[in-house]
């Protein structure tokens, strides 16, 4: 039972993904993956305060399967390392090698911190 439920999470995730980066490109730009970039952003740093707040020393006591949900299902088909491994694959090929870096340093980089302060603002959450 819990598959299908990881398996509708992504598909929520999925959906949230598809509204972000389409978003992105009709605000920001479609000539640079913005949309990719901020939804890994944005992923990281959520699912860096789910694992936290749900965590066995968190402030929320939640069951295994709907830590799977959130975390395997919707992060999962929310975040998008696949379509960022595309576009940087395609942003190479064109010989654009700036945004090539900018993608993989952003990306990687920007990730980690987002991960990194969803667990620093969980970990305030937990102390209150």
């Amino acid at each position: 039972m819990i598959y299908l439920w990881i398996a509708f999470g992504s598909a929520l995730g999925g959906v949230a993904r598809y509204a972000c980066q389409g978003w992105a490109a009709r605000l920001i730009s479609d000539t640079f993956p913005w949309g990719t970039l901020i939804v890994n952003i944005v992923g990281c740093t959520f699912i860096g305060l789910f694992a936290t707040l749900t965590g066995s020393d968190g402030r929320l006591l939640v069951g295994s399967p709907i830590r799977q949900f959130v975390m395997v299902g919707i992060c999962g088909g929310y975040t998008t390392f696949s379509s960022f491994s595309l576009e940087t694959l395609n942003l190479a090929r064109d010989g654009q090698w700036t945004r090539v870096a900018a993608n993989v340093l952003g990306s990687v980089a920007l990730c980690l911190l987002g991960v990194w302060l969803g667990h620093i603002a969980a970990s305030a959450l937990n102390e209150r």
